[in-house]
């Protein structure tokens, strides 16, 4: 017998819903809801609302816990990059979670499927879901320890990439810039391949389904280079 999408992705995330409805709702999109003559399923973004809140607290937590000589304003850059929305469909995408999301025809057309912010606007709506059939914080804390704030250093490292190398190259008066080197695919999907040029040679590309993720991967594998060139 054919697993229903809902139920796999419960097998992937390790938690299975009691109240489903919960969990159908969070993965509909304004899109669907408005589409369907008989209204089964409410859109997501209420249980988005609620999801952003515990992820803000669950984070916040951690963070404290985790860094007891940083500052509020240290913690709360972090936090900002780590629940940032390129962050959370970034996480959203290691349990494919945009291939269970309910879209209508004109926003799946329009590659709605690939847009970070319907992507982490649901990954906050599961979350939602989950704290209010759970009926507490351990179920979503579980869930976003796992997905969202594990290998902290290496997401954090990628999160800021951009930032992260800036710095390094004013420290040591080099200059960089990025260059879009290649397009690939449909207006809706296009694939973007950005070089990271430092001091007029190209250190690294990356690619991207927009051109600020495509310098982000590009200013990442110039990290991991220098990285490895210190080991």
């Amino acid at each position: 017998m054919k697993i229903s999408p809902s139920k796999e992705l419960e097998e992937r995330i390790g938690y299975h819903f009691t109240n489903r409805y919960l969990l159908e709702c969070a993965l509909t999109h304004t899109s669907y809801a408005n589409e369907q003559k008989i209204h089964t399923y409410d859109d997501y973004e209420r249980l988005e609302f609620l999801g952003d809140a515990v992820l803000e607290m669950i984070s916040s937590a951690f963070l404290y816990d985790k860094y007891p000589d940083k500052n509020e304003g240290e913690m709360t850059k972090i936090r900002a990059s780590l629940v940032c929305e390129p962050a959370l469909a970034y996480c959203a995408r290691d349990i494919d979670l945009e291939a269970f999301i309910r879209l209508g025809k004109g926003e799946e057309a329009g590659g709605g499927r690939s847009k970070d912010s319907i992507i982490s606007d649901v990954c906050e709506a599961v979350i939602g879901a989950m704290y209010l059939d759970s009926n507490g914080i351990e179920e979503p804390r579980k869930f976003i320890l796992r997905y969202i704030l594990s290998d902290l250093e290496g997401k954090l490292l990628f999160y800021d990439a951009k930032s992260i190398l800036q710095e390094r190259c004013q420290k040591s008066g080099k200059t960089l810039t990025y260059s879009i080197v290649d397009e690939q695919g449909p207006s809706h999907e296009r694939v973007y391949t950005a070089a990271a040029i430092i001091q007029g040679t190209e250190a690294a590309r990356g690619e991207g389904k927009s051109k600020k993720a495509a310098e982000q991967q590009a200013a990442y594998e110039v990290l991991l280079a220098m990285q490895h060139e210190v080991r």
